[in-house]
Order: structure tokens, then C-alpha cells, then sequence
């Protein structure tokens, strides 16, 4: 029995390029006790692979956290068989603001500690003791209420490129640095209507019940994130509050939301909203860099990574074997962000 892929990533590329019918993608999340992840994994696994699912999902003890591509011929039997098992029975399934189905091309199940790595050790802490739901309606007409506070709990490579307007930034690298210091930003405002958002709501949900564990009085969160929000909004013809564009964990990285572009290239300071990793296999820094930083860097982040992208392979292999990889590699640290190039 297979549970893992064995075929290449450029394989599988090709054949999801060639594929005659249509995909769409799709994010879920629930809270929930699952006894046995790894068993409830390989079960999952089975089921969504014979549905040609590709995507990114994670499983724990608490939960299932889950971004996928499924064939659109493939949607109502992939909505039976969630349906099948009892915590997953008519789970809201967000529907990708922008999408052509190319966003995943391999189902990756992985077992984890948590579906949401947050640092809380507090025995007394209850993720169920969460904050009210908020719908498109109800988020806009709170949103306007001088009393309400909106808190934005993504992290900063996120908000940089789109967020909700007046939303405040918990500026730091990881969802567990944010838990703390939402609070401590916070503090005073207790009797404040406390308004938490993320990308699709898994997030935003635990750090409601984190508000609320704390003392706050008056917490919500939105309703399945910016997603749901976003589409919500528009099939009811409401104002849209979100600005610029909704960062996403797949091969688009974003989707636009608003026309707005509201960060700048990393590198000369144009407007610009697209995210690139490096393509320096060292390094592959997250950054925003506009075309034609792209054409002028060949897709690097800086001199030093292009100049060591044109070496020959062999070389390149022995340059990343001096490098310290974990302090580089997929790091998105706010301070990592390439210097902008005084020249331009």
C-alpha cells in the first residue's frame, strides 16, 4: 500500500499541466480530538488520492489544518466522503478568491503537534472557549464601530502586501510570538470590541480563544478569514474592507483582492505585490521584487545570490554546503528583507 508520492516533482508538474479537466482549490480547517493522527492520516491519504487531490495538509491531535486542488468532476464525491466522518460533516469549504486549479501537484499529509504551532504550555487553556463568529455583514458594521479594535494575526510578509483597513499589525516572525504580544498591545482595552482575521480563519479562531483566556471581554473573529470574507462581501454586494492582496501558501502566493497595491519591491522601492523566493537554491528568501528587479537580479534577492546562481551547478553545491542552510533557508524573517539598491 502506498501512502507517500515516489514520483518527481517535475513529473508531476507536467502531468498536472496536461490534464484535460478543470481543478479548484480549496482550504478547510477544524478543531477537533483526534485519538490516533498517523492511523486518521494514512486513511485520509488513501481516500483523497484516489480523487486526484493534490495539496498541503496537516494533521494532529487537535485537529486538521488543509489547502488542497481536487478535479471539479471530483467535488461532490470529495464533499461525501468528508461527510463521512463525523467531526468534518458539512465543513465550510473556501473556495480560492483566484484560482486555475495549478496551485498543488502532490498530496502531502504530514503529522504534526499541532495544526497551528503556538507555544501556549497553560494546562488551563481551552481551544473551545472561543470568540463569536463574525460574518461579511456583521464584520463591516463592527469594522465601523469607533469602539472596535481589528487585529490582524498574520505575519508581517502577509499584511505587507494586503490587509484590513485600520487593521493593526502584530509585528512578528511566528504565530507563537504573536499570542503574547497581541495581549501586551492590547492591554487597557479590555472592554473594546476585539475583532481577530486571518487567511482562512484557523489562526484568528485560537488567538480568539487566547483574547478571551486572557480577560478580554468582547472578542470575535472572522468568519472562514479573507477568503470567505472576501467572496461573502462580493456575491452580496458589499463594501469591501480588505485592501491590496491575500497572501497564500501555494505556488500563486497571493490573490488579489482590491485593485490597491500597497507595499513596494524590496529592492528599488517601486510599488509592486509579488512575492518570489530567491532562486539561489542557498538561500530562497521570500521577498517582493517587481520585473524589473527580477530581470536585472535574474530572480535572486541580491548581487551575492545572483552572482552565485550563474556558477555551475557543481559549484553551487559546494558553496551551500558551507552555508548555514537552517538560518537561511524559506526564512521569512522581517529582518531578512533584501536592502533596497541605492543605485536606482
Amino acid at each position: 500500500m502506498i501512502l507517500h508520492n515516489r514520483v518527481s516533482a517535475q513529473v508531476l508538474k507536467e502531468r498536472l499541466m496536461a490534464e484535460p479537466f478543470r481543478r479548484i482549490t480549496l482550504s478547510w480547517y477544524q478543531y477537533a480530538h483526534i485519538e490516533d493522527p498517523s492511523a486518521f492520516r494514512d486513511t485520509l491519504y488513501q481516500h483523497l488520492d484516489a480523487l486526484q487531490v493534490f495539496g498541503r495538509i496537516y494533521v494532529a491531535k487537535e485537529g486538521i489544518n488543509a489547502q488542497v486542488s481536487l478535479p471539479e468532476h471530483q467535488l461532490e464525491a470529495f464533499r461525501r466522503y468528508l461527510n463521512s466522518i463525523p467531526f468534518l460533516k458539512n465543513i465550510r469549504l473556501n473556495t480560492a478568491v483566484e484560482d486555475n486549479g495549478k496551485s498543488f501537484w502532490v498530496l502531502k499529509i504530514k503529522v504534526r503537534d499541532k495544526i497551528v504551532a503556538d507555544g501556549i504550555s497553560d494546562p488551563g487553556f481551552d481551544i473551545t472557549r472561543k470568540g463569536k463568529y463574525l460574518d461579511a455583514e456583521a464584520f463591516n458594521r463592527l469594522a465601523a464601530d469607533p469602539d472596535t479594535v481589528i487585529v490582524d494575526m498574520r505575519n508581517h510578509y502577509e499584511y505587507e502586501v494586503g490587509h484590513m483597513e485600520g487593521a493593526l499589525e502584530v509585528p512578528a516572525d511566528t504565530f507563537r510570538e504573536q499570542l503574547p504580544m497581541a495581549v501586551e498591545l492590547l492591554k487597557g482595552q479590555q472592554d473594546k470590541n476585539i475583532v481577530m482575521y486571518c487567511t482562512g480563519g484557523i489562526r484568528c479562531e485560537k488567538a480568539s480563544a487566547w483574547m478571551l483566556h486572557n480577560g478580554f471581554k468582547h472578542v470575535y473573529h472572522l468568519e472562514g478569514g479573507i477568503i470567505h470574507y472576501t467572496r461573502s462581501a462580493r456575491e452580496q454586494g458589499l463594501p469591501l474592507k480588505f485592501r491590496g492582496k491575500n497572501f497564500v501558501f501555494d505556488e500563486r502566493m497571493g490573490e488579489r483582492v482590491s485593485d490597491d497595491i500597497i507595499s513596494r519591491c524590496h529592492q528599488c522601492g517601486k510599488p509592486c505585490d509579488t512575492h518570489t523566493n530567491c532562486r539561489n537554491e542557498g538561500c530562497h528568501l521570500l521577498f517582493i521584487q517587481c520585473g524589473e528587479c527580477a530581470e536585472k537580479y535574474n530572480g535572486c534577492c541580491s548581487d551575492t545570490c545572483r552572482d552565485s546562481y550563474a556558477l555551475p551547478s557543481a559549484e553551487r553545491q559546494l558553496l551551500r554546503k558551507g552555508s548555514p542552510a537552517k538560518a537561511r533557508f524559506f526564512n521569512k524573517s522581517r529582518n531578512r528583507v533584501p536592502q533596497r539598491d541605492k543605485n536606482r
